[in-house]
């Protein structure tokens, strides 16, 4: 009965969301502030009208001026390796105007379009025995083209299949290794998913099919990316995404704790 028990109670702790990462990230900070960003990813960014949609109305909501200019670059089930980054980021092409205003179009200054980039990996990518390899070397390439166009590199960590918790901590130290190697800020939005997870377990931040986002989980990693890229606390921002302002509260603080406990985890 006692083994029955101990078995039982470990695999009770197994199934719970982790909160840390066990690799400590060395990069807590990306250097100037962030005006125009590229996202890079999947449907994990363009589910819900796109993260950066929200990124963007959750910054202009703080007062963040001049306003952070985004553009998501996103392929359906892709990973990392399926992005020609050198020809995402090439001067004078994508972003070279914006559509603003009653469907004007602005032309934006000639040259380099975007002074951040944001990246995802397919959702098991990096942990997945036949590509996590394939993973690594993706972010090196990708940040050393990057870095020759004066573009800072960034690490979108995603968050844990619903049904598989465990891999919270997966992920976050697969992604945490990748930033550290390459000196690359890892924005640590599964960590936020595990926080509000503990805190509020009824709150659903997934559709479904348990690995998209709903519209709660799409915010929470807006609040995270915005914490990790801005330095500045979510808490308090106007907009909520139409969530109830309890829940966007609560987003708002999970998606801070998460970010402040990964920058100064030792």
């Amino acid at each position: 009965m006692r083994h029955l028990i101990a078995a039982l109670s470990l695999a009770a702790i197994t199934l719970l969301p982790a909160a840390h990462a066990q690799v400590a990230p060395k990069k807590t900070d990306h250097g100037p502030r962030v005006d125009a960003m590229m996202w890079v990813g999947n449907s994990f960014f363009y589910y819900n009208n796109s993260l950066h949609n929200h990124f963007g109305k959750l910054s202009e909501s703080l007062g963040d001026k001049p306003a952070v200019r985004g553009t998501s670059v996103t392929v359906s089930g892709s990973g990392l390796d399926w992005h020609d980054m050198e020809s995402l980021v090439r001067p004078n092409g994508i972003g070279r105007y914006s559509f603003v205003g009653d469907n004007q179009i602005r032309f934006n200054p000639p040259g380099k379009q975007y002074d951040t980039v944001v990246m995802m990996d397919c959702s098991q990518c990096p942990v997945h025995p036949q590509l996590q390899q394939s993973f690594h070397e993706t972010v090196k390439k990708d940040a050393d083209i990057l870095r020759k166009q004066g573009i800072r590199p960034v690490l979108f960590m995603s968050w844990a299949y619903k049904d598989k918790p465990e891999m919270t901590r997966q992920l976050a130290d697969a992604y945490t290794k990748a930033g550290n190697d390459n000196d690359v800020l890892v924005i640590p939005a599964g960590l936020a998913f595990a926080k509000a997870i503990e805190r509020k377990p009824d709150l659903e931040l997934y559709v479904a099919d348990k690995r998209h986002p709903s519209l709660a989980g799409t915010y929470l990693a807006a609040c995270a990316s915005y914490a990790a890229l801005m330095r500045k606390t979510p808490v308090g921002a106007t907009y909520t995404a139409g969530l109830p302002p309890e829940t966007a509260k609560l987003l708002q603080q999970a998606a801070w704790d998460a970010v402040q406990d990964y920058y100064t985890a030792k």
